[in-house]
């Protein structure tokens, strides 16, 4: 595959963009290693280089993982990757799309994978089956979802700005209609009586005082 080392230790013109980008942003090298190996697994799953990849084959890859008993978190490390490396692509590229981010936006909107119908079945309140919506369905963290403000949904583009998540820094999520929805159905039901004084984009969408 094209992001592999052959024997001769040949790095790839897409794996070299890849290392190259991810030295600018100053990734430690922990996570660059992690991103490589995640493009690894994508390309050996493609059976061809990740670079002729489609955004439902990126889809059709993240179900694969739930199906292979890959853990939340794994599942999340992996796409992020294979995210990272579009987006290292997709900059150099005018007019180019970030297909991880097309993929993830159709796998959420999806079919749901058992695991989730499971999780949110458990769910006892309308603020639970919100927010194990956001964590599930858009891959944040349980730390995230309690710090998002109403100006971090972005319903316009459909998505969900992530304001100093790891490594202190910000990026953006798919937000998928069904869960738009679900945050509008809490919105409405949820406590009001400590947004005295806050601006309304300021707002937290779950605030810590009332009760899952």
């Amino acid at each position: 595959m094209e992001l592999s080392m052959s024997k001769t230790d040949t790095v790839s013109p897409l794996r070299q963009r890849m290392i190259d980008d991810m030295a600018a942003r100053k990734l430690d090298p922990h996570t660059q290693r992690g991103h490589l190996s995640s493009c690894e697994r994508f390309s050996a799953w493609l059976g061809r280089s990740p670079d002729t990849a489609t955004a439902d084959e990126v889809r059709l890859f993240q179900l694969h993982l739930v199906e292979s008993g890959a853990s939340i978190c794994n599942r999340n490390r992996i796409v992020t990757g294979v995210r990272f490396l579009y987006r290292s692509r997709c900059a150099a590229r005018p007019g180019g799309r970030d297909l991880a981010h097309e993929g993830a936006a159709e796998a959420a909107a999806g079919a749901e994978p058992e695991e989730i119908r499971r999780v949110l079945t458990m769910a006892t309140s309308l603020k639970a089956r919100a927010m194990l919506s956001v964590a599930y369905g858009c891959g944040l963290r349980a730390s995230e979802v309690t710090r998002l403000r109403v100006c971090d949904i972005d319903s316009d583009q459909m998505i969900i700005r992530v304001v100093q998540s790891k490594g202190r820094k910000d990026r953006n999520v798919m937000l998928p209609p069904e869960i738009l929805d679900l945050l509008r159905q809490w919105w409405k039901a949820r406590p009001k009586r400590r947004d005295a004084g806050v601006p309304p984009q300021q707002r937290w969408l779950f605030p810590v005082a009332t009760v899952i």
